[in-house]
């Protein structure tokens, strides 16, 4: 069916009746959507519960049902943290937690769901495109100025500092150093660490519905905008999509793909230092042209325009990446986002994770659908009739770098 605005999550109650989120908020003005969850029907969408009514904010994302209830994500006001909420079909808002500083930024909180143990687990994106806060996050830098990346555990930097223009001032010519993990303006210096957090950002975090704000804590991080989770049920193995860096803002990265992994407690996926097939950036192949690319400074010292690690791996106890974590590599832009793995009913296709994607960047958006094999990580596309799941880069293999008028109502998921 169609008619839609802004549609995000999708979940079955105990009965089989779909519903569908609706996001809510708006690019523009004369474009604000109510945040709502909707009953479909054959044909037909009809209101279930109006969450904007119930004072929740935008964007609301991630729908599962657990237990009679409604869990979803969205961020929270005051604050546009990211943050998690229970209702019951009567409209009863329970909120569960927000306060994930990350979500202020472009990235927020994403999917939800309930895995094989019990627990709900929720995907969250990290403010800014690789770990540095600068001018393609202005509109929300101007909203929440202590917006930052969070790591999960304390990290120690290597004190990269990028040259970008001051959008604070008025004088077109005002420059400031930043470093990574730190509000814009802030410079970092080599050997400072970073404190890491529960609600940390490029994460998955994990916590028990009953008790959200005493138990949450992550479960593995170093993803950039992790989109969608999900399980194989019948080997409890879990998934994860991924969108991948952008070539935008004062640290851009050019890499080739956007992602889905094997997740495995406890692991550290590489960003913002590693690549989507877990390769280290230092690798030249990940470097955009300089025109692209600010000036470092490392205590003072000019070190050019090159793409190097942020963060002093060995003096953080961080190894590299597992390469084996890699479930499949999917075109630059195709953004694989909520998916599913198919039951053993789905004959040919079982065990595949089954994901859709959005190339919303570009001039005409696409939506598809398609699968990978947990054995072999290929890709096959579902059938639809005259669509594909190809996707181009609309240019340089870069994404536009803005495309928000202010950071309040900002609807859907971000690049």
């Amino acid at each position: 069916m169609d008619g839609l605005t802004f549609p995000t999550g999708l979940t079955w109650d105990d009965q089989g009746r779909m519903y569908v989120a609706e996001a809510g908020g708006g690019l523009d003005v004369d474009q604000l959507a109510l945040s709502r969850i909707l009953r479909v029907e054959p044909g037909k969408a009809t209101e279930a519960i109006n969450l904007t009514d119930k004072g929740v904010f935008a964007s609301v994302v991630g729908l599962t049902w657990h237990n009679g209830a409604f869990y979803f994500t969205h961020r929270d006001d005051p604050g546009l943290t990211g943050a998690a909420s229970r209702v019951t079909p009567d409209g009863r808002v329970t909120p569960l937690f927000s306060g994930i500083i990350d979500s202020q930024a472009e990235h927020q909180i994403n999917d939800i769901r309930v895995g094989p143990d019990g627990r709900m687990y929720v995907s969250v994106g990290p403010a800014g495109n690789s770990g540095v806060v600068d001018p393609s996050i202005a509109p929300w830098v101007m909203e929440s100025p202590t917006l930052r990346t969070t790591p999960c555990q304390d990290i120690v930097l290597t004190g990269r500092n990028f040259t970008m223009p001051n959008f604070l001032t008025d004088d077109p010519n005002d420059t400031v150093l930043t470093g990574a993990y730190v509000p814009f303006g802030t410079e970092t210096k080599p050997g400072q660490v970073i404190t890491g957090v529960n609600k940390c950002g490029g994460s998955i975090l994990v916590f028990d519905p009953n008790n959200a704000e005493a138990t949450i804590r992550p479960y593995a991080w170093g993803f950039r905008n992790l989109l969608g989770i999900g399980w194989n049920k019948s080997t409890g193995e879990m998934y994860a999509a991924q969108n991948g860096y952008d070539i935008r803002g004062s640290r851009p990265v050019q890499d080739d793909f956007d992602p889905m992994y094997r997740v495995r407690e406890g692991e550290w996926y590489g960003v913002p230092d590693y690549s989507a097939a877990l390769e280290p950036l230092t690798d030249p192949k990940f470097e955009p042209p300089d025109q692209f690319q600010a000036e470092v400074f490392v205590n003072g010292v000019s070190q050019g325009k090159t793409l190097s690690f942020v963060i002093d791996h060995a003096a953080s106890g961080l190894d590299a990446p597992d390469k084996s974590l890699v479930l499949s590599l999917h075109e630059f832009n195709s953004s694989p986002s909520f998916f599913d793995v198919a039951p053993a009913s789905w004959g040919s296709s079982p065990g595949r994770s089954s994901w859709r994607s959005g190339a919303i960047w570009r001039r005409r958006p696409t939506r598809c659908a398609a699968s990978s094999p947990p054995a072999t990580g290929s890709r096959a596309s579902i059938p639809r009739p005259g669509k594909s799941c190809r996707s181009r880069a609309t240019s340089s293999r870069g994404r536009p770098p803005g495309r928000a008028r202010g950071a309040r109502g900002w609807s859907g998921r971000s690049t």
